[in-house]
């Protein structure tokens, strides 16, 4: 073996390895030297360093290093998880928001992150279970009203995570509770609207039990006309009823039959004429020469617009005509209907709701002339069945068109050669 002069020696290490000793010596002239103690042998590896080694880092930093990677790691790997849930996510630290998924920061604001989370979601219900470390989470949800607008509904949930973290999920049930508030309006609306007519007819018949009542021939009469209008009345709010539940329990169902449009439009022009009193000057109708038929159901197509008829005559101008238009749009692929009046026209802000049920206008006219509040809300759904849509055109003082727009079963041509009618 060879020999080593003797090194003057200012730091050594030593670790086991193997069952042999491995040291690290570092000399006064900055060689660092290696030693491997064995059984019976010592073997001495001299490395020399230009400039000398830099001391050996601080376990307590190693560790803090180490940590430091695995929770980068931990966070990447959340986020992974969390970035593609469309339903806003936020994992909380320490009553800090530590991370949020791009839902979250739409909703609540970039400020979000390393806020603390009472102030990212400001909301009563939620402020104490958020930031409270204490706090017992079962995931049963908690309504909150006006975060991200004052029109929202929001159920929150809090999952508590490991190392005290917790994953906070908004999920928003604005437009369940939109749907709700519409049955709710709507049970309390039909009810209205059949109550007052029925109230008027036990109003009249206990009228008419009284003996001076009953034997006046004059009053008797008034009395039972106002009483048939009224029971007339109820009965079609109930056939709308029924009508719109129809709609929407076959809303999913295309209808396949082919219809000629032009057959509806001349029987609805011939019932207002020979059974409502209307004059043929009344009801002006312009068709295409070659008409496309569409896929429909007859039954609701002529609801359309007999719907559309009597809202034209029921607000249009005394004595001035209904128009009735049917032609193909320009790419051929959807057939308009629509019927204009010459009437008082409808106010901006009104044309965005009147295909909700039961919104009126001008309640008191709608309720004098007969109209269930049901007509526009019946003819958008039934256009929404055949996969079209409907389209409303006012201008105050001048008048209301109401379009619909049907999808062309094909452009073969009825067959008829009749460019309009008119009175």
């Amino acid at each position: 073996m060879t020999s080593v002069s003797p090194i003057r020696v200012l730091v050594a290490l030593s670790f086991i390895v193997g069952g042999a000793i491995l040291a690290s010596l570092l000399s006064q002239s900055g060689q660092q030297l290696m030693v491997v103690i064995g059984t019976g042998a010592i073997a001495l590896f001299t490395i020399l360093q230009d400039p000398p080694a830099a001391p050996l880092p601080d376990p307590a930093s190693i560790d803090r290093q180490r940590k430091q990677i695995l929770d980068q790691g931990r966070w990447e790997a959340y986020r992974e998880m969390i970035d593609p849930i469309t339903d806003p996510i936020l994992l909380v630290q320490n009553a800090r928001v530590a991370a949020a998924n791009p839902a979250a920061v739409k909703v609540l604001g970039t400020h979000i992150l390393g806020e603390d989370v009472r102030i990212a979601i400001r909301h009563p219900a939620a402020a104490d279970r958020l930031a409270n470390p204490d706090a017992i989470h079962s995931g049963e949800p908690i309504l909150l009203v006006g975060v991200g607008s004052t029109d929202q509904r929001w159920e929150l949930r809090i999952h508590a995570l490991q190392d005290g973290l917790k994953l906070v999920q908004l999920s928003d049930r604005s437009s369940h509770h939109a749907a709700e508030r519409m049955r709710t309006d709507f049970v309390a609306n039909a009810s209205h609207e059949l109550r007052t007519p029925l109230a008027a007819i036990k109003g009249f018949l206990e009228t008419l039990e009284d003996p001076k009542a009953g034997k006046d021939d004059a009053t008797r009469t008034r009395f039972l006309k106002i009483m048939y209008d009224e029971a007339d009345r109820m009965q079609r709010l109930i056939e709308d009823l029924m009508s719109l539940s129809r709609i929407e329990a076959e809303k999913f169902e295309l209808p396949s039959d082919e219809i000629d449009l032009r057959d509806l439009v001349s029987e609805a022009r011939d019932f207002y004429i020979n059974s409502r009193g209307k004059k043929e000057m009344d009801i002006q109708v312009t068709l295409p020469t070659d008409i496309p038929r569409i896929y429909g159901d007859r039954a609701q197509l002529a609801q359309v617009v007999n719907n559309l008829l009597s809202n034209a005559f029921k607000y249009g101008k005394k004595g001035a005509p209904v128009r009735i238009t049917v032609a193909p749009n320009r790419t051929g692929t959807m057939l308009y209907l629509s019927v204009s009046d010459e009437g008082d026209g409808i106010a901006p802000e009104h044309i965005p709701r009147l295909t909700e049920r039961f919104y009126r206008v001008d309640k008191g006219r709608s309720k004098s002339i007969g109209g269930t509040g049901l007509g526009l809300a019946i003819v958008k759904h039934i256009s929404e069945r055949h996969g079209g849509r409907m389209e409303i055109t006012s201008e105050v003082g001048k008048g209301t068109t109401v379009s619909v727009q049907l999808p062309i079963a094909s452009k073969t041509p009825s067959g008829k050669d009749i460019a309009s009618i008119s009175g």
